[in-house]
């Protein structure tokens, strides 16, 4: 009860206050308004006030933007703000959602409406305040009427992520202290003042509790997440581990498989040399073979030709001698005359015989199998030189000379027959030996033609080896890219670990850094503080920032400067301790006091 009292003093107070500097101030009032920094302080407090702990994997949650979401679903018109404070990048916890929840709408000027609406659904309140809240009771009641009068207020609010996320909510009573002594001298009622003055303490020392609650708190869960890092860096150097293995064991693989396919490709390359020989020597062979062929083909022409034409001789000795036989019929009365006309016969025949002989020769050489016609021949033309001597010692016998002349003219024609029965065979066999190795020319195109394919199937195989080569390539390519990644990886590592540190030392030095905040804010009213937004990289050296290379804030000159260019500290006129400066004000301010001590 005297918690909520007390409670309700301090927001009745903060909105007299508030309203009053307004009005007197007479102008739209910004973030860095103090009694309005106070009345968000004390507004804060009051919605905490009961407030139940939601337990998470992190640890205990106790925070007011879980009932300011519910506006949103009771009344539509507070839905821009909640999408609004969800989408600012920069608020990273849920009180600094709830404290710029509260900003945006005091802008509106429907902070009352919407906690009014808030009140009316207390079942939906029961969820996260405890029956004895404040905001459950009539006190809530009570505020929500004091916040109407805060719609006279104009306001134009900063929301900056990182004051929001880390302000600590403490309650300054040295306005109120003040006004209180300015009310004694006006008015007689002073020992009220004094009580809700001593009140007032009281609440701050319960605050100043809780605020180092809260920091204990946060301490605890910033160990743990550095332990979660802590590990999470060992599972990397384990995986680190792990890939150079698997990078090793890839590099054997691709050693073997290069080997394998230099062999493959070696041994196809002996296997084609060998077969391009062989298919060489064959086709040379064909060649050859082919050559002789056909040089066979017109030897037996020519042998045809000249067959043909002793033929034609032959037929023309068979005329001859007819004509002969006719004039020895013509001239058996003229024996005297017959007689010179035989020996003129007998020496033409004798000429023609020779001719004969000759012809003979030159056939036995080129046909081999025709020798022994050749000497039949020879023999009958031996007959016929002695059947003509029998003719001039009987020529009386003229008449029986002559039948046996018809008789073996008959002979003469026989055989003649017989002749050409055999050049026929002859001209047969060689035209089905021309049919034979016009088939066996028909095979070895064939064979050719295999060989062929054969030929395009070995190109196609070292196709495909040079494909697997520039597969190895590939890989080679891969391999040097996962290098190169864990370089990165590695490089990212090492960053990390100096944050790490950088992190453990920021830790250890979180308290210290929140009353220097402080001070800083209070001293920096009159200097122009750079945003963090607003930098990207360092004034001085114009290096980017980065995980490892973090910003810092000059105390004097309010710029954002790298840990390099900002390592000295000096203590300043509005800060009692040493603090951070860059090199520049470092150097000035040196010589500033070499200047006034001269």
């Amino acid at each position: 009860m005297e918690e909520r009292a007390n409670l309700m003093n301090m927001m009745k107070l903060s909105i007299k206050t508030l309203i009053q500097s307004a009005l007197s101030l007479g102008r739209t009032l910004d973030s860095d308004f103090p009694p309005l920094q106070q009345f968000f302080v004390v507004l804060e407090h009051c919605l905490k006030h009961g407030l139940k702990v939601k337990k998470t994997f992190i640890g205990q949650n106790k925070s007011f933007f879980g009932p300011l979401e519910l506006v949103e679903k009771l009344c539509p018109e507070a839905s821009d703000i909640a999408t609004s404070v969800k989408n600012l990048p920069e608020l990273k916890t849920a009180v600094g959602r709830g404290r710029a929840w509260l900003y945006l709408a005091l802008m509106q000027k429907k902070l009352a409406d919407y906690l009014k609406v808030l009140l009316d659904h207390k079942h939906l309140l029961s969820e996260f305040y405890e029956p004895d809240a404040l905001m459950m009771e009539e006190e809530g009641a009570v505020i929500v009427g004091l916040l109407v009068g805060l719609n006279v207020i104009d306001a134009n609010l900063c929301l900056k992520g990182e004051d929001l996320d880390s302000q600590v909510g403490v309650i300054d009573f040295s306005l109120y202290l003040k006004e209180t002594q300015d009310s004694d001298g006006k008015q007689d009622g002073g020992i009220t003042a004094v009580l809700d003055q001593k009140h007032y303490v009281e609440e701050l020392n319960r605050h100043l509790s809780c605020t180092v609650a809260d920091l204990q708190n946060k301490i605890d869960c910033l160990e743990k997440t550095n332990s979660k890092l802590q590990e999470e860096l060992a599972a990397a150097t384990d995986r680190i581990g792990s890939l150079q293995e698997e990078q090793q064991q890839l590099k054997q693989q691709n050693e073997l498989i290069r080997e394998r396919s230099e062999k493959s490709v070696e041994v196809t390359k002996e296997d084609t040399k060998v077969e391009l020989d062989t298919y060489k020597q064959s086709r040379q062979g064909l060649d050859e073979m082919y050559s002789d062929v056909w040089k066979q083909l017109k030897e037996e022409k020519k042998i045809r030709l000249e067959l043909e034409k002793e033929l034609e001789l032959q037929i023309g000795m068979k005329t001859e001698m007819e004509i002969a036989m006719k004039l020895l019929e013509k001239d058996t009365h003229e024996k005297q005359d017959t007689l010179v006309a035989l020996r003129q016969q007998l020496e033409e025949v004798k000429a023609i015989n020779l001719q004969m002989f000759h012809k003979s020769q030159n056939a036995e050489c080129s046909l081999q199998q025709k020798t022994e016609a050749i000497s039949s021949f020879e023999g009958k033309t031996n007959e016929m030189m002695s059947s003509m001597k029998q003719m001039e010692k009987r020529l009386q016998h003229a008449e029986k000379a002559r039948q046996a002349a018809e008789e073996r003219c008959n002979k003469m024609k026989q055989e003649l027959a017989g002749r050409l029965d055999s050049c026929r065979q002859q001209m047969s066999q060689l035209d089905s030996k021309c049919s034979t190795l016009e088939k066996e020319l028909k095979s070895e195109k064939e064979q050719r033609q295999t060989l062929q394919r054969e030929l395009h199937q070995e190109k196609d195989a070292t196709t495909l080896l040079k494909t697997e080569l520039q597969q190895m390539e590939g890989l080679k390519k891969e391999l040097r890219k996962l290098q190169d990644e864990k370089q990165q990886l590695e490089k990212v590592c090492e960053e990390q670990e100096q944050a790490l540190q950088e992190m453990g030392l920021h830790l250890s030095q979180s308290k210290l850094k929140m009353e220097d905040i402080k001070e800083v804010n209070k001293a920096l009213k009159g200097h122009t503080w750079l945003k963090d937004d607003e930098a990207t990289h360092c004034k001085q050296c114009d290096k980017e920032f980065s995980i490892s290379r973090r910003k810092h804030h000059c105390r004097n000159c309010g710029d954002i400067f790298c840990n390099t260019c900002s390592s000295n500290e000096l203590a300043l006129p509005s800060y009692p301790k040493p603090v951070r400066v860059c090199d520049t004000c470092h150097t000035l301010l040196l010589q500033q006091c070499s200047s006034n001590s001269s």
